[in-house]
């Protein structure tokens, strides 16, 4: 297994050229496109990382993959750098790594939002609003549900966790009674 920390060196060198290049919007289209292609044809992730596959096989397929569906010079070039240096099969992770950076660049935090039903826009928006001035920063949301929580919901911002569930209400209410 590889460490972490290469995944945020390829990370953090893609965010240093795409942000100079201002091709942020693009590069993370693309990126995307090639996370989606990787996840629905794991197969071809794993010829690309394969030692029986000569390398000159493997350049082709990327090539030929790169014709069929087009990025950016910039997002090509990481692709042909990550096939090159034994790479490509941490992909995910490695794009993983260079949103976060990003973001941190760009002083956007990421929440992950858990509720019981889906939210609408609205309360999305009013949400993001309130974490926003709370955190003095922009807010980008993953948002789940779960219907075990009954009613609320539960943000994450990294380590830091509000549960405003019902079910963690309900808890509090439950150990209360039983130490009195």
């Amino acid at each position: 297994m590889i460490s972490s920390a290469i995944f945020a060196r390829y990370g953090r060198a893609l965010a240093d050229v795409v942000l100079a290049k201002g091709e942020d919007a693009v590069v993370l289209r693309d990126l995307n496109t090639y996370r989606e292609i990787f996840r629905l044809v794991p197969a071809l992730l794993e010829a690309l990382d394969s030692p029986a596959v000569q390398r000159e096989g493997k350049e082709r397929v990327l090539s030929e993959l790169l014709a069929r569906y087009p990025v950016c010079q910039t997002v090509g070039n990481f692709l042909r750098i990550l096939l090159d240096h034994h790479r490509i099969r941490y992909f995910a992770e490695i794009c993983d790594s260079y949103l976060k950076t990003v973001n941190e660049r760009k002083g956007i935090i990421a929440a992950r939002v858990t509720s019981a039903a889906p939210i609408g826009e609205k309360d999305l928006a009013t949400l993001r609003k309130s974490l926003s001035m709370a955190t003095g920063n922009e807010i980008t949301f993953s948002v789940d549900t779960d219907p075990g929580l009954l009613a609320g919901v539960i943000v994450q911002i990294g380590s830091m966790v509000y549960d405003g569930s019902i079910r963690a209400q309900l808890e509090e209410m439950r150990r209360r009674l039983t130490r009195q």
